[in-house]
């Protein structure tokens, strides 16, 4: 049995450094990265004979080098090519919306990604009936507060409006 182990060692260190690279897949934090690396040099040099001291000190020394230096040139170079991303209630700042229900200075209601949100208006005196379309100027704790798509200033054809998207033409109160 000693004799089985001591010719399959290097298919133990294999199949430890597959288990690690699959957490490290769950992860991406390069951690169990360097862990892999150790453990795939543990098995070369267990596929070359020397005994299991050798093999313990090779994972640590290659694993606490790659987690040491190679790690951290890693994680930078991850950061430097991924763009950020708004992810959550930050990507929906800017986007349209639906009036569902009458949207004042004090609620209303909006669907927004397909979902109703209780909203209020970022301006005050201002009412936004049902079927107006709105954009979310940003989220404030659970409510989007948002804005006219027409009071962002532009008329009809594109251009500025001379008065500051006010044009008349809307519902009055």
């Amino acid at each position: 049995m000693s004799e089985f182990l001591r010719e399959t060692q290097w298919l133990l260190w294999v199949a430890f450094a597959i288990g690690l690279g699959l957490l490290e897949l769950t992860s991406l934090d390069f951690v169990f990265g360097m862990l892999v690396l150790g453990a795939l040099s543990a098995a070369g040099v267990a596929a070359l004979g020397p005994g299991f001291a050798w093999q313990i000190v090779t994972f640590s020394v290659v694993s606490g080098l790659g987690l040491i230096v190679g790690r951290p040139y890693l994680k930078r170079l991850a950061s430097r090519s991924a763009p950020e991303q708004p992810t959550n209630v930050d990507a929906l700042a800017g986007r349209s919306a639906v009036v569902i229900e009458p949207v004042t200075e004090r609620g209303g209601l909006v669907k927004l990604a397909g979902e109703p949100w209780s909203a209020r208006t970022a301006e005050r005196g201002v009412r936004l009936p049902a079927g107006t379309d709105v954009v979310v100027e940003r989220i404030d704790g659970a409510t989007a507060v948002v804005r006219s798509e027409t009071a962002a200033g532009d008329s009809a054809d594109g251009a500025p409006s001379s008065d500051g998207g006010a044009s008349g033409d809307g519902p009055a109160d």
